[in-house]
């Protein structure tokens, strides 16, 4: 029983981390925290192993909680910097949004991130979204819809101020 428990669980490893790595790795913009964060959604999900139907979904879910994470850690980390630097010199122009279209989905309410980083970075299809995310399809199409406007709208306003 461990055997086979320790053989599937190595062969799901060998199967998704690369993927998944490579996942996050477009998401953080660096091997070692993206590494990192896969390496911790696998640990998690063995430690819940028995209990988990299903795996590939719960590593993505987990992976995407864990960037969530990190961005926020860099976003109080940005904020510390700014003020710092603020109290050093003050700045003749207002500092420009950036455009980049990882900062605008990270920007994005966690009911809209969600089902973007599952389908259009996980490759997900829609159905497999809507049962991870526990939404209808067409909540999942109407929200995926929602988000693209919202980021299109906060492309455009950011493309609009740069001089």
């Amino acid at each position: 029983m461990k055997r086979s428990r320790d053989r599937a669980a190595s062969d799901l490893f060998a199967a998704l981390y690369p993927r998944l790595a490579g996942w996050c790795r477009r998401l953080v913009d660096d091997d070692e925290t993206a590494h990192e964060i896969a390496s911790e959604a696998f640990t998690r999900l063995w430690a819940r192993w028995t209990n988990v139907e299903e795996p590939r979904g719960f590593l993505y879910v987990t992976a995407a909680n864990l960037v969530r994470d990190h961005w926020r850690k860099l976003e109080r980390e940005r904020r510390a910097v700014r003020r710092v630097t603020a109290e050093v010199a003050v700045r003749p122009y207002p500092e420009q949004a950036d455009p980049s279209v990882r900062l605008l989905v990270q920007s994005l309410p966690e009911r809209l991130r969600v089902p973007i980083l599952l389908h259009y970075y996980a490759d997900m299809p829609i159905r497999e979204v809507s049962v991870l995310t526990g939404r209808k399809e067409g909540t999942v199409k109407a929200d995926l819809h929602a988000a693209r406007e919202l980021l299109r709208v906060h492309l455009r306003r950011s493309l609009d101020h740069t001089p």
